[in-house]
């Protein structure tokens, strides 16, 4: 494998010399926000003569290699004014550029049809991106901005009903995405157990959603990446926004250290609810709050250094017998660096924690638990040519894993202090990624990435005998917990088990005509962390747990085919997709599987497989008053663990069953109509499959108890989930030149009173002494007011 690793890479690395010529130069610089400085993302950079061009990268360089001559540059970025210019190319450029708001200016010149199609050219798919003005037009639940929830509107992507956190992406499990915020790695992204996102609207620059086709940078998840970068800071000038609403406010203060040079930015967001709630004589206590932070100054054209971090925290209590507090720490110190106008590199270090704690005080003790890790990323792109570009850096990650530790919290608790075995983890990789156009027609994205992971020493670890901590009990025909017969200790830097993959990507497009292309994908990834959770939805008291002796890193390879096309000058656009993947090693639990507190969790796990498969449709409206689009998936998601042996019966007999988050029919309609300067108005429209269950389908006593009788895993389902959002944006003073400006925003989410289930229970009727569902719903019709402003 080595060896054709490295030839494979010298191939790559080769190519570039025999499609470059002698007389070529290079335009390159950076785009920035002309009011405050910011770097821009995803900015496109166009040359009409030869129908090519690039985009600025995540820190808002571009590079682009021509040949000697005249060239049209058009600089185009969605809501500026495009900048036009005649260049004359006969030496190396080094050229910045700022671009100016459309609303400054009454002489907006729009290029619209070379955005387009180099998009329809590119080979990268299965790719959603929001900007944050469209997010925070989308009606929403106590009318708080939600980035998570504006997500779930797009096609392949939802959730496990209202009230739950994290998100599932084709079929896949919340935990099998990887959520980046500055690169750092976030493993809870809920407040108050999913009702709102961590992720504050004003602090947030840029958003990607990955669900296939993924690039070789990323790694260690199995569904999909989400990438958010919050914003660098006005370096021009100070400047404060935020919002004051029903149950939650928020601020954000940015402006220069050193004008042009250094900026800082500060932002705050908490609820308050549980302010108000001992007027009504009670003494729970739920709320969140987050501070986001970024520092940055540009040394000189060649270096810039970042500082960002977030720190979040939830809180729960009910009276003075509980409280519950978890949230997310990070920190990343981020230096760019431009070895020359065609190799950029970005160094990052990195430190993310995820904290749970719980507090029993009428029992007399509490409870913490966590993950931590610091991580070290190095990551270089190379524009080679205009049609050869490169990827490649590495990434290692050393990982540990608290699974709990119980101490008492009073002099008179009878509680012994308990510590679960803290595991240890170290995870590396290297990736190579090229994007590589082979003609005016086909373009391909290529390349692989090689991990590793070492599970490292630990304390105690158990030893089975043949090795297998779930043994099968024949005559009951159930999967019981095995005896240890011994235990092993590792030092630190022992390790206990490896493991290696290669993980290869590939991406192409096909150009059919002006307006539309054709596209396909695939990709092979690894996950070696697993989030040890039976329920619909993780809850913040869920452990992660990492791969090792007994639990094997799940193995991903999907493929997706897709169909992309603009109609009428680009007003609307189409992309249809059609993916189908599988999942080696995907853990499931046995039947009353205890999974919290569990210094052996490997007595409840059995090694499975998952697969999933899908249709998704995206149609837009891209321009004019009428904004909006109408997404559609019909997908299957299903999970099997068959016996080990020809004697065992496997989970669920060994037969296919579906996942708690597959969703057969997934409709949304969102849509922005704005009727004047003043008034904007927003919906959004939601069909679901209902999430599939277990119910009792009998039951028998015994010893005089009842005992219920289940059926297969999950071959019921809840009702159907839909409900209708309507919000209305209110700017009283549009044209006002005032520094201050603000704007009201009226919502209602669930317009017509929808009760749509989240669960139902079943229980005896005590007057009649029949059985009986009981149906429970959160949220019925929502009213909310929000109040946003900035100077």
């Amino acid at each position: 494998m080595n060896k054709s690793l490295c030839g494979f890479f010298l191939f790559l690395l080769g190519i570039p010399l025999i499609l470059s010529a002698q007389d070529k130069f290079t335009l390159s610089g950076s785009i920035t926000d002309n009011a405050s400085n910011e770097t821009l993302i995803g900015v496109n950079v166009l040359i009409p003569e030869i129908q090519s061009g690039t985009m600025t990268n995540e820190y808002g360089f571009y590079s682009i290699t021509l040949p000697r001559g005249e060239y049209t540059i058009q600089i185009s970025y969605l809501g500026f004014k495009t900048i036009t210019e005649t260049i004359n190319l006969d030496k190396d450029i080094s050229k910045n550029y700022k671009l100016v708001e459309s609303a400054e200016s009454l002489e907006e010149v729009v290029i619209k049809e070379d955005v387009e199609r180099l998009n329809i050219k590119k080979p990268q798919m299965s790719v959603n991106a929001l900007s944050i003005s469209t997010i925070k037009n989308m009606p929403v639940v106590f009318g708080e901005v939600d980035v998570i929830k504006s997500i779930t509107l797009l096609p392949g992507v939802t959730n496990a009903g209202e009230g739950s956190s994290g998100f599932n992406v084709r079929g896949g499990a919340a935990d099998q995405n990887l959520i980046l915020l500055d690169e750092a790695i976030i493993f809870n992204s809920s407040h108050l157990f999913g009702f709102f996102s961590v992720f504050n609207p004003d602090a947030i620059k840029d958003l990607k959603l990955y669900k296939g086709g993924i690039p070789a940078k990323y790694g260690g998840r199995v569904s999909s990446v989400l990438d958010i970068y919050q914003k660098e800071g006005n370096s021009n000038n100070f400047k404060m926004n935020g919002g004051i609403g029903l149950i939650s406010s928020r601020l954000l203060a940015e402006g220069p250290i050193k004008k042009e040079k250094g900026s800082f930015l500060f932002g705050g967001r908490s609820s308050y609810v549980h302010l108000f709630l001992p007027l009504f004589d009670l003494d729970n206590v739920a709320y969140f709050y987050d501070l986001n932070t970024k520092l940055s100054y540009k040394l000189n054209d060649k270096n810039s250094i970042f500082l960002s971090g977030y720190f979040g925290r939830d809180v729960f209590s009910i009276q003075d017998s509980f409280e519950n507090t978890y949230g997310n720490s990070v920190l990343n110190f981020r230096w760019n660096h431009l070895f020359s106008d065609k190799l950029f590199s970005n160094l990052s270090l990195i430190y993310s924690d995820y904290y749970y704690g719980l507090d029993l005080n009428f029992v007399g003790f509490e409870w913490e638990s966590g993950i931590r890790n610091f991580n070290l990323k190095y990551d270089f792109k190379h524009y080679i040519t205009n049609n050869f570009k490169l990827e490649y850096g590495l990434n290692s990650i050393y990982y540990k894993f608290n699974p709990g530790e119980i101490n008492p919290n009073t002099e008179d608790s009878g509680i012994n202090p308990f510590k679960l075995i803290d595991k240890y983890a170290f995870e590396n990789a290297i990736y190579l990624d090229a994007e590589h156009k082979i003609s005016d027609r086909l373009s391909l994205s290529y390349g692989t990435r090689l991990s590793t992971f070492h599970r490292l020493g630990q304390d105690e670890l158990n030893v089975y005998a043949d090795g297998n901590p779930v043994i099968f009990n024949e005559d009951l025909g159930i999967y019981q917990k095995a005896e240890p017969i011994d235990t092993e200790s590792f030092s630190r830097s022992e390790v206990i088990e490896s493991f290696t993959n290669l993980e290869p990507r590939l991406a192409l497009a096909y150009q059919l005509n002006e307006n539309s292309s054709i596209k396909a994908s695939y990709n092979r990834m690894a996950q070696y962390l697993h989030l040890l959770s039976n329920t619909n939805s993780p809850t913040p008291l869920d452990v992660w747990a990492p791969s090792g002796k007994y639990i094997k890193p799940q193995l991903l390879d999907q493929v997706a085919i897709g169909y992309f096309q603009t109609f009428k000058d680009n007003k609307y656009s189409l992309e249809v997709e059609s993916f189908y993947k599988t999942i080696d090693n995907r853990i499931d639990y046995t039947d009353g599987a205890n999974l919290i507190a569990n210094n052996a969790i490997e007595q409840v796990i059995l090694n499975g497989e998952a697969r999933a498969y899908g249709l998704e449709v995206l149609l837009r409206k891209n321009e004019g008053r009428l904004k909006g689009w109408l997404s559609y998936t019909l997908s299957k998601s299903e999970q099997r663990t068959p016996g080990r042996t020809p004697i065992e019966t496997g989970i669920n007999n060994g037969e296919w069953y579906n996942t708690p988050f597959d969703k057969t029919h997934d409709i949304s309609l969102t849509a922005s109509y704005e009727l004047n300067e003043k008034w904007r108005l927003n919906s959004n429209f939601l069909f679901q499959t209902g999430l599939p269950v277990t119910f009792p389908n009998g039951q028998y006593e015994y010893n005089g108890i009842v005992v219920p009788k289940f059926e297969s895993r999950n071959s019921s389902r809840l009702p159907a989930y839909h409900r209708l959002d309507v919000s209305v944006n209110y700017n009283p003073k549009p044209n006002s030149t005032k520094r201050f400006k603000g704007e009201w925003v009226f919502g209602i989410y669930n317009l017509y009173n929808r009760r749509n289930a989240v669960n139902i229970q079943f229980r005896e009727n005590r007057m009649t002494g029949t059985n009986e569902a009981l149906r429970l719903a959160l949220f019925g019709i929502v009213p909310s007011v929000s109040y946003n402003f900035s100077f």
